[in-house]
């Protein structure tokens, strides 16, 4: 062994044995002159015998015996060994691809420790590697469960399982030691141990380098160091050997492709703790200068990528025709044990194997991994498999490519994230060069697929935040039809602070909001989602428009934040198209009025919300005709870095124009265009004034604080009930109104006002007074009590009853299903309101000085639901005789 060429690590090739032809027996490769086997080495070893080779071949288990216990087994081993020689006997490929056995020998007396092992065993792999790329075909080989070992494949019937493997080692191709480089890094330290070859393959001088593994990877092309980070970060290692491409610049300039395969060992504890790592000049393989172009293409096309589908759809035009003319392609992610497809060309389920269209669960298919353990296989290995025609592999595989199948896994950070399909109608011959290529593609779309994979999980974050900020609903309006849009941007976090709101204030009045809190941030969405809050709640509160801008504006200031916001609020009588807009330094709205024009309405807006807490708000009115269309919207709409403010405001009273006001949802949508990249987020509100065709009949009455003032408010509520025809319900009605006046004028002090409404078939009866304290029914009422009971009276007499906060105050309420008897109040004449009712015209003073009665909530507003009443049922004697 004295004159022996140290192989690789400091062991010597001993041998190399493939299967022959019969699969019967294990031969060298080659005459021994060629194979690189020491004299006396013996030329075969039978498969199902007991020797060393045959036991590393058929378990797959790499052997460490001594020439001496080879000797004692009785096997023939180089008279000129010596017996304290160590041996390595090492299976080529893997559980499912046995392509033969390597020997190895160390007769220095060192031994083959753990660190040296690990080389050889990278070794083994790299050989396998090499055959996969360029091997010769020959009898195929399987592991047979229940047949006894390792078979040939026509022995066994055929099965879903492995795939069959159809290369030989041929003579020499093993010898490529001597191109390996090697490595050892330290995980804890970040120290490294390469031998000469691998300086030399890095272009490092020897006497320069410093063991910092900083050294190394400034050599390394930046787009690369991903990749090679992932291999050098303690906690994101695995135990499993891994394998990626890598290039370093020369000092030429020109670029130098790496194969680097590596094992990570760890301490008794089970932490990672040194990396092992061979390294090999991979530019031979790499694709000629048309291919290189096509991969950078290719590359180009994924950056530009955002979401996973994006990517699939990339990938599937590139290896359907440029790169490798695949006649099929499927782009899947990995979770779990299943196989989640995200794109499959062609979409058709007929071009597909049986059991991927049964698991067609919706738009794709859901595919468990454990009907493909051939892919399974590969991925565990993170491996390009290329499977030729006629390959024996599971029938979920073999439909995919008849002609030949490329099973690509998809790594990114250190772990497999999913894997892309190729799979040839006709037989397709696989060279080195297209595995390079198909290997280099892999790496590219598994870290564009993690960059997606990402992006999608911060959209949906962004998405759900954003949506639990916003309205879920519009809700139905009586006179009018209401609908908004909002679109996030497109850079940077997808949330922002844009918002709108649609608030129900009585059965006839609605305030529509929208605004914009600076920035695109979840900081900016949470002020969004706290100033929409409180601007509905002060707005259901009675508050007048000013008032409401005016609070939200003092709560922003006390907050503690550097945001502000901008705000529009417009409140609006949907009896008489009466509008009242108030800006906080945003967009004035636009109007599109029936006949087409356009306007953008003149008002005198105040600071943004947050600035300054003494700001004034003023308040604007317009009056709307019927058919008119008015539209809130938020700067992203109208503004970018290419088109200025007032230009986009015309762009938007142009479109206004155009769009066709009878449809508002598909108003909506062409107003927002097509949906190109966005640098800000958009929010849209649009809603079309109808009018109320019949519009409810009101009237109401001051109730002075006198000993008889009961009476009077029941007399007054008995002749509006006659002019209205309202008969049956009559005394229900009346000993309603005398329960809720009385109640406001035991418990309350201030004004008291009592307010009738009949809209269709429904009647209202309403009493207002300055108390903010909402009635609640007593837990129990005895025979003794002296009161306590009217609440519960209100409650039997009424379809339902409730109390609403007003401005000031509250409104307590109770409704009633009326039958009408024709009368005066049906033709809008003389007789529609008693002569007792109040000279002042209802609401006549405008919002900023209206009563609070104007504010009584419908009966979704926080009502509560009672029992239905009739006037016979409901007598009480003293109540009601004093009103007729």
């Amino acid at each position: 062994m004295a004159g022996r060429t140290l192989m690789f690590a400091g062991a010597t090739l001993a041998a190399v044995y493939v299967p022959s032809e019969g699969g019967r027996e294990l031969r060298l490769a080659g005459p021994a002159e060629e194979s690189g086997a020491l004299p006396g080495w013996p030329g075969g070893y039978a498969v199902s015998g007991r020797s060393a080779v045959a036991d590393a071949f058929r378990s797959g288990r790499p052997q460490w015996p001594t020439a001496a216990e080879l000797a004692a087994r009785r096997e023939a081993v180089p008279e000129d060994l010596p017996p304290d020689a160590a041996l390595g006997v090492l299976p080529v490929g893997t559980d499912d691809r046995r392509l033969g056995c390597l020997v190895v020998v160390d007769d220095t007396g060192r031994g083959f420790d753990t660190d040296r092992r690990g080389f050889m065993e990278l070794y083994a792999e790299q050989v396998a590697a090499r055959l996969e790329a360029g091997g010769e075909p020959a009898t195929a080989y399987t592991v047979a469960s229940g047949a006894g070992g390792i078979v040939p494949a026509g022995s066994v019937p055929r099965r879903e399982g492995p795939s069959q493997i159809r290369y030989q080692l041929m003579p020499g191709q093993a010898l490529d030691a001597e191109r390996l480089g090697s490595f050892t890094l330290e995980l804890h330290t970040g120290l490294i141990s390469a031998d000469a070859r691998m300086l030399e393959l890095v272009d490092i001088a020897p006497d320069h380098f410093d063991g910092r593994v900083e050294t190394l990877l400034a050599h390394a092309v930046p787009d690369d160091l991903p990749a090679l980070m992932s291999l050098v970060e303690p906690g994101k290692t695995t135990s499993a050997s891994r394998e990626l491409e890598f290039r370093v610049r020369r000092p030429t300039g020109d670029l130098r492709w790496l194969r680097l395969r590596s094992r990570v060992l760890n301490d008794p504890d089970g932490r990672p703790e040194r990396v092992l790592g061979v390294v090999v000049d991979a530019s031979s393989l790499r694709p000629d200068t048309d291919e290189v172009s096509l991969v950078q293409r290719l590359s180009a096309s994924l950056a530009a990528t955002m979401t996973a589908r994006d990517v699939a759809r990339v990938v599937i035009g590139a290896l359907r025709d440029p790169l490798v003319g695949a006649d099929r392609v499927a782009v899947a992610g990995l979770e779990a044990d299943r196989l989640v497809v995200t794109v499959l060309d062609p979409p058709e389920p007929a071009a597909w194997p049986e059991i991927w269209r049964s698991e067609w669960r919706s738009e794709w298919p859901d595919t468990p991994l454990r009907s493909l353990p051939t892919l399974a296989a590969a991925l565990r290995e993170v491996r390009v498999g290329l499977v030729p025609a006629g390959a024996d592999v599971e029938p979920a595989l073999a439909g995919v490519g008849p002609g030949g199948l490329a099973l690509l896994p998809l790594p990114a950070e250190g772990r497999v994230i999913g894997a892309c399909l190729a799979g040839w109608d006709e037989p397709h011959e696989f060279g080195a060069e297209e595995r390079s290529l198909l290997t280099a593609t892999a790496g590219l779309v598994g870290q564009a697929l993690r960059r997606a994979h990402a992006f999608d999980a911060q959209h949906e974050l962004a998405t759900t935040l954003q949506r639990s900020l916003l309205p879920r609903r519009l809700p139905e309006l009586a006179g009018g039809v209401a609908v908004a849009r909002y679109l996030p941007a497109m850079v940077g976090l997808e949330v922002g602070g844009d918002w709108y709101d649609v608030i129900p204030l009585s059965e006839s009045r609605v305030a529509l909001v929208i605004g914009d809190v600076q920035g695109h941030s979840a900081g900016a969405a949470t002020i969004m989602g706290q100033i929409r809050t409180a601007i509905r709640a002060y707005a259901v509160e009675g508050h007048p428009p000013d008032v409401v801008v005016s609070h939200a504006n003092r709560l922003l200031v006390g907050m503690e934040t550097d945001l502000f916001a901008t705000c529009c609020y417009v409140e609006l009588d949907m009896e008489e198209g009466e509008t009242w807009i108030v800006r906080a330094g945003h967009l004035a709205p636009l109007l599109r009025h029936p006949d087409g024009s356009t306007e953008e309405v003149a008002t005198e807006g105040g600071l943004p919300l947050g600035v300054l807490a003494d700001s004034d708000y003023p308040i604007t009115a317009v009056g709307l005709a019927p058919g008119t269309v008015i539209a809130l919207l938020t700067d992203g709409l109208v503004e970018s870095s290419s088109l200025h403010l007032e230009d986009g405001m015309l762009r938007m009273r142009d479109l206004l124009s155009d769009a066709d006001p009878g449809d508002a949802g598909r108003m909506a949508d062409q107003l927002l265009g097509d949906g190109t990249r966005r640098d800000d987020d958009i929010a849209l509100l649009l809603m079309r004034y109808d009018g109320m065709g019949v519009p409810p009949i009101r009237t109401g009455w001051t109730v002075w604080r006198l000993p008889d003032a009961v009476m009077h408010a029941r007399r007054f509520t008995a002749r509006t009930l006659r002019a209205w025809g309202v008969a049956e319900e009559a005394d229900a009605a009346l000993l309603v109104v005398s329960e809720l006046v009385t109640n406001a004028l035991v418990h309350t002090q201030g004004a008291v006002r009592l307010d009738l409404t009949l809209a269709g078939d429904r009647m209202r009866i309403a009493v207002t007074d300055t108390s903010p304290r909402a009635p609640a029914k007593p837990v129990m009422a005895d025979w003794e009590s002296t009161g306590g009971r009217g609440l519960f009276l209100v409650e039997a007499m009424s379809a339902s009853w409730g109390s609403v906060p007003v401005s000031g105050g509250k409104q307590v309420w109770s409704e009633f299903v009326v039958t009408r008897e024709p009368g005066p109040a049906d033709d809008g004449g003389p007789g529609a309101l008693p002569e007792a009712a109040d000279p002042v015209p209802y609401d006549s003073a405008g919002p900023a000085a209206r009563s609070g009665a104007t504010r009584a909530g419908s009966t979704d507003s926080g009502a509560v639901r009672g029992r239905s009443g009739r006037s016979g049922s409901a007598r009480s004697a003293g109540s009601l005789g004093e009103g007729r």
